[in-house]
């Protein structure tokens, strides 16, 4: 449910993305005869029997796969465990590169995937490994295998990975009403806005895709709060990759609460959206 509204508090699709969607759907078939522009961003989930040709593309005449469906949208893998784990790796590149070239003996095509990914899986093959109802059944041979079928570096490209606890019926009964998706909305695109000012004169790139080398020469981290992050990445044993995109994150965050600069705080808080590097860090220290 959170994963399908996600598309409602992004920013509005820009004229040149609306036109990049437009065309990969068109090169998959997939629009009606008249169709015009399409607006709204895209929301693709395939279930997690596809195959790694229908996630990325592929086939005799090459078509578009899921992520590239997915471009300037969202892609929710549910189940993410469940899908196989070759199938899985094929993300790596896209995540990487935005794109994904698919190669046959007469032709090589590029097609674009710049998404947002958006994963979901139980704790368990049983689903009861958090619970405080119910006892988890699974054997720390069956956790280990449930866990493998996520490679390392699979993990390191995801920026936020947390843990959704289990509602009670009290929280149920008495949580207080949300904000609407518009004012979520509101809020994003202002802080899009403050990213696309910020690098104007490098393609007006989001926090997200603006080459590492613009956001430390427009985003510095002072001393001390870059020792800040210094000191996680050596007691939690996270790699370079994940330096850099903490450091994104933390941008945004920033941007999200209307700050200049990037401070301790906001290093903190990405810093928390790492769970599945918990076991490294229990290593580390």
């Amino acid at each position: 449910m959170l994963a399908r509204r996600l598309p409602l508090i992004l920013p509005p699709l820009e004229p040149d993305e609306a036109i990049e969607v437009t065309k990969v759907h068109s090169v998959a078939g997939l629009l009606g005869s008249g169709s015009g522009l399409l607006r709204q961003r895209p929301f693709r989930a395939p279930h997690h029997t596809a195959s790694a040709a229908a996630l990325v593309g592929g086939g005799s005449q090459p078509k578009p796969g899921e992520v590239s469906l997915a471009h300037n949208g969202v892609l929710f893998l549910d189940e993410l465990a469940e899908f196989p784990r070759i199938v899985l790796e094929t993300l790596r590149q896209p995540l990487e590169d935005g794109a994904v070239t698919v190669t046959r003996a007469r032709q090589t095509v590029r097609f674009p995937a710049r998404f947002m990914l958006i994963a979901a899986l139980n704790p368990c093959p049983c689903g009861h490994a958090t619970s405080q109802v119910h006892r988890c059944t699974c054997s720390s041979v069956a956790l280990e295998r449930y866990r493998a079928r996520l490679s390392g570096p699979l993990l390191d490209r995801i920026d936020i990975q947390i843990q959704v606890p289990t509602l009670t019926p009290a929280m149920l009964r008495h949580s207080p009403p949300g904000e609407t998706s518009d004012l979520v909305q509101a809020r994003v695109c202002r802080a899009r806005d403050k990213a696309r000012e910020r690098h104007a004169h490098h393609g007006a790139a989001p926090n997200a895709t603006v080459p590492m080398p613009v956001l430390r020469q427009t985003s510095p981290l002072a001393g001390p709060v870059h020792d800040l992050l210094l000191r996680a990445i050596e007691n939690f044993g996270l790699s370079p990759r994940a330096h850099d995109r903490i450091w994104r994150v933390a941008r945004t965050i920033a941007d999200l609460d209307c700050a200049m600069d990037i401070g301790g705080e906001h290093i903190a808080e990405a810093l928390q959206y790492r769970h599945f590097d918990e076991p490294a860090r229990a290593t580390a220290a």
